[in-house]
């Protein structure tokens, strides 16, 4: 195992981290910012209002790129035990 193999190991792990949990996570904030306006617009100042619609977003977006997401991480994890062989030498 070299330190080039560790670094590309690292790279590809973050990248993947990053494809699978943004979609998650930019829906999340967009919808967090959308009721933080309309509660600054209304003057609601309920901090559980921006729970539901958040959660609603969040399962939309697994729904849709559910499978999307498990091909990436299968495709990802294979690649990972697929190379485990070559490791010790």
């Amino acid at each position: 195992m070299t330190e080039a193999y560790v670094i590309s190991f690292a790279q590809s792990a973050a990248m993947i981290t990053l494809i699978l949990a943004g979609p998650v996570l930019i829906t999340s904030l967009l919808i967090g910012l959308l009721v933080s306006i309309f509660q600054t617009a209304t003057s609601i100042n309920e901090a559980t209002l921006t729970f539901i619609p958040k959660i609603v977003g969040v399962a939309l977006v697994l729904a849709i790129l559910g499978s999307w997401m498990a091909q990436k991480l299968i495709a990802f994890s294979t690649n990972v035990f697929t190379s485990l062989p070559t490791l010790p030498r």
